[in-house]
């Protein structure tokens, strides 16, 4: 019979242009090159998670997709201010990313990876109201509404000049390693910000200097309505080797995968390994952003995403261990509710205060540890719990 665990507690005859397309509509990416690197294989006795890790991977990925289905319906009734942009079909990439990432450890999380901000500790009532631009949002009104982080939780908020975020997270292993700090710094990027300096700079530094962080490259298929033929002729993975670094190619919608070579990565940083970029494969489900009707895509390439879609196949998986997935479901549903009344229910920013908090005052506060609901990190804090629990 299924059980339920707890969720998580919150406080070929064509051009070869053509010939790509082809293949894309049926599923397959064109292979840049011949060399390639083979996609990471899904080894679950390997992978070190348990019963309730599996039912917690489940709950962040089923939470960030009822939210953002719920900030959708939201700005089609005019409650959410500018466009709004989604991560639907990409929910395995952050959640799986971050949950390997301890408490010390520090996240540079972009636009499609509200995941990892579940992940580590960020409320659902503040996402909702942070779309809304209330005052109990995480900016307080202040910024756009996919514009955030929450320092508290050693979150820093994006930018939208992607990927700006990987010289933050670069520049963040850097003060870890020259103050001798067993720390990692994670970010994401999306395969059009391959064609960017930002991304070569980042890299480089990373390499030459050894830097303890993960760069996780979103290859979501598109680079808004660019497709990945037109984008690049070598498998952008493949540039990690040109700088030095590691280079892994997973199924990103794989949820344990994602997480494994994310672990790997971070344990290969702080023993003084170095970067990885860590490609992870998967399809933006949904357009650019909620004013994009998608028509440049292949409706047969979205089937063949469809039938992948990481949280259907992770709940099958489920049932098959006995885990109740319907039940997560529902669980999921009725936080939500909760979550959309809370928001609601806040003001919005009081317009005087607007210039309040954009500039540091006096001494700047250190971003603070995030939550890290990964068991291995409960197990591994147990024993010095414990005997601070006998001293005091």
């Amino acid at each position: 019979m299924a059980t339920q665990l707890a969720r998580p507690a919150y406080a070929e005859d064509l051009p070869a242009s053509e010939q790509a397309a082809s293949q894309r509509a049926n599923g397959h990416a064109p292979q840049a090159t011949a060399h390639a690197p083979e996609a990471t294989p899904h080894a679950p006795d390997a992978t070190p998670l348990t019963r309730d890790d599996r039912i917690a991977l489940q709950h962040y990925m089923l939470l960030m997709r009822a939210i953002e289905e719920r900030a959708m319906s939201l700005y089609r009734q005019g409650k959410v201010p500018g466009s709004f942009y989604d991560g639907r079909g990409q929910e395995a990439v952050s959640v799986g990313a971050a949950f390997a990432m301890s408490p010390s450890d520090r996240l540079c999380v972009l636009h499609r990876d509200l995941g990892a901000h579940l992940v580590r500790g960020v409320e659902p009532p503040r996402v909702l109201a942070q779309y809304m631009g209330r005052a109990g949002g995480l900016t307080a009104g202040r910024d756009g509404n996919v514009h955030f982080g929450d320092r508290h939780l050693g979150c820093v908020g994006m930018v939208s000049m992607l990927p700006d975020m990987m010289l933050v997270a670069t520049g963040m292993a850097m003060a870890f390693k020259l103050r001798h700090e067993q720390r990692c710094a994670l970010t994401w990027c999306g395969d059009g910000a391959t064609s960017r300096g930002d991304f070569h700079e980042a890299l480089n530094w990373a390499s030459v200097q050894r830097l303890p962080v993960v760069f996780v490259l979103e290859n979501n298929q598109f680079a808004y309505s660019t497709p990945l033929e037109l984008q690049f002729a070598v498998d952008p993975v493949e540039r990690a080797a040109a700088y030095g670094c590691a280079g892994v190619k997973v199924d990103g919608n794989d949820v344990e995968a994602v997480f494994e070579a994310t672990r790997i990565a971070r344990e290969r940083a702080l023993d003084g390994g170095g970067p990885t970029l860590i490609e992870a494969e998967t399809m933006r489900m949904h357009g650019h952003a909620a004013h994009d009707d998608m028509r440049y895509v292949p409706p047969a390439l979205l089937e063949h995403w469809a039938a992948r879609d990481p949280i259907e196949t992770y709940a099958a998986r489920l049932e098959a261990e006995g885990i109740d997935a319907a039940a997560l479901q529902a669980d999921v549903s009725e936080l939500v509710e909760r979550a959309t009344a809370a928001a609601l229910e806040m003001p919005m920013p009081d317009p005087s205060m607007a210039t309040e908090g954009v500039f540091c005052e006096g001494e700047a506060e250190p971003l603070g540890d995030g939550r890290a609901p990964w068991s291995a990190y409960a197990d591994a804090a147990a024993p010095a719990l414990a005997r601070a629990s006998e001293v005091a």
